[in-house]
């Protein structure tokens, strides 16, 4: 074999090599000393919980933030960010975040299940007309669902007297700011109305 020619490809084999060895210690370098303000960017952080509660893909994260294999690889070498993770992990299971988002996640694909069972002609009627109502409370738009969160009262008596009570149906805090420790009781409307009517 030419001697010459040999040493050219190791020569090359070299280079190739040194590159690589440039990359790699360029990357632990970056990981190893993530900036502080990618470390304190709470999206950042967030997005790397859900990974680690299975609700992203590594894929979802890696394409987000720009990462390669290699920076990705070295991620789980910061402790600051470990730490920071674990933190967020923590927080989201306790305030039910997670278990949103899990839910949420499940209940996109209701749709489906339900249009299966609609379409499927071996289901008993029942369970298709219950699929239809189904898709049908899914598919309303914003101002239905919503009106569907209220109760609403019209008493129209001519023009003398009318009284409309439009309330949120669900426990919380009521229009004015009062607390609502549960459904409305009949009581409270008649109240209400009583008092309405004295004033005429």
């Amino acid at each position: 074999m030419d001697p010459m020619y040999d040493a050219q490809d190791e020569i090359e084999r070299l280079k190739q090599e040194v590159e690589r060895l440039q990359k790699q210690i360029a990357t632990q370098q970056s990981v190893a000393n993530l900036p502080q303000s990618l470390i304190d960017n709470l999206e950042f952080i967030t997005d790397l919980a859900r990974y680690a509660e299975g609700l992203f893909t590594e894929q979802q994260v890696k394409k987000k933030h720009h990462f390669d294999d290699a920076t990705w690889a070295r991620l789980g070498e910061n402790e600051a960010l470990i730490e920071k993770i674990e933190a967020e992990k923590t927080r989201r299971i306790r305030n039910g975040v997670t278990a949103r988002e899990r839910a949420q996640q499940h209940f996109a694909t209701v749709p489906n299940v339900l249009g299966d069972i609609l379409n499927d002609s071996s289901s008993s009627p029942r369970h298709r007309i219950e699929a239809a109502r189904e898709i049908r409370q899914v598919a309303a738009n914003e101002a239905e669902n919503k009106s569907s969160d209220r109760f609403v009262i019209n008493i129209d008596l001519g023009e003398d007297y009318k009284l409309m009570i439009n309330k949120p149906r669900k426990s919380g805090l009521d229009d004015d700011g009062k607390i609502i420790e549960g459904t409305t009781s009949p009581t409270a409307i008649t109240d209400q109305s009583k008092d309405d009517w004295r004033k005429w």
